[in-house]
């Protein structure tokens, strides 16, 4: 009996330690990161498209001030700052015009990028113009290329970050789901609805084996994002938009400071 006590008493303890360790590992790469450079790499996920409050000099890069990486920025001030991500940015464009501000000075990193490639934009042009089954099909297509392409363009992408920035943490944001299932929402069909959500998931999926490949963090906002989906009634993100239709399926500056923020914070 005594034994099991004292076995149960030292689990307990360790556990404890563990948890501590921990909590202070993260708190000093947060401090590190925070004293350090910041780069923050990507697509208009990262740059803020949808948010409003862009930068002039961003041109149509579309940076907000909204976006996540400036609000972190602003509340941490890291020894320097610089906001490379581009609306529109695939694996390619951050390759060749987003990673100059790297350097072993550089204590953190945050990149989303995947999205495009894989044909964002005409999936949803597809879903909303054209039927169920073109839809389907057309998301099928996006899928393969996950599959088949992707991971190599990712590989190229984290490479060139690691090799540039060899102490920085780096962090990779996904994407979130779009729709709230099961509701009674004017637009896409249910059908659509579930098969983008799925899309969404099947993608943060492989990026998030990549950047655990390189030993990088993944910032999944799926579950921030819940109860704000489209057809919430509470929405984070932009439904179409004919008056600026870039705008169209994007964070709004609450989707960026409620949803983005709070991951990217955690994981900082």
């Amino acid at each position: 009996m005594r034994r099991s006590r004292l076995a149960v008493y030292v689990s307990s303890l360790l556990l404890a330690l563990g948890t501590a360790l921990t909590g202070a590992a993260t708190a000093q790469a947060s401090q590190l990161a925070a004293n350090g450079g910041y780069v923050a790499l990507g697509d208009s996920y990262s740059s803020g498209v949808g948010a409003g409050g862009y930068l002039s000099a961003g041109g149509d890069c579309k940076r907000s001030t909204k976006a996540y990486p400036y609000l972190w920025a602003a509340a941490h001030s890291p020894s320097t700052f610089d906001f490379t991500a581009c609306s529109g940015a695939r694996t390619g464009d951050v390759l060749a015009s987003q990673l100059t501000p790297l350097s072993s000075a550089t204590a953190l990193v945050s990149i989303s990028v995947g999205g495009n490639d894989a044909g964002f934009a005409d999936v949803m042009t597809t879903c909303v113009l054209q039927s169920d089954s073109s839809c389907l099909s057309r998301i099928d297509t996006a899928r393969a290329y996950v599959d088949s392409t992707l991971p190599g363009k990712l590989d190229s992408v984290y490479s060139a970050i690691r090799s540039k920035a060899p102490t920085a943490r780096v962090v990779v944001l996904g994407y979130p789901r779009f729709y709230k299932l099961g509701t009674t929402c004017v637009g896409l069909s249910e059908t659509k609805r579930k098969a983008i959500n799925d899309a969404a998931d099947y993608l943060d999926t492989a990026i998030a084996k990549k950047a655990a490949d390189f030993g990088f963090v993944f910032g999944d906002v799926r579950t921030a994002f819940t109860g704000h989906e489209l057809c919430s009634g509470s929405a984070w993100l932009h439904s179409l938009n004919l008056l600026d239709i870039g705008e169209s399926y994007h964070p709004t500056a609450a989707g960026q400071s409620g949803g983005y923020l709070p991951v990217f914070n955690g994981l900082a």
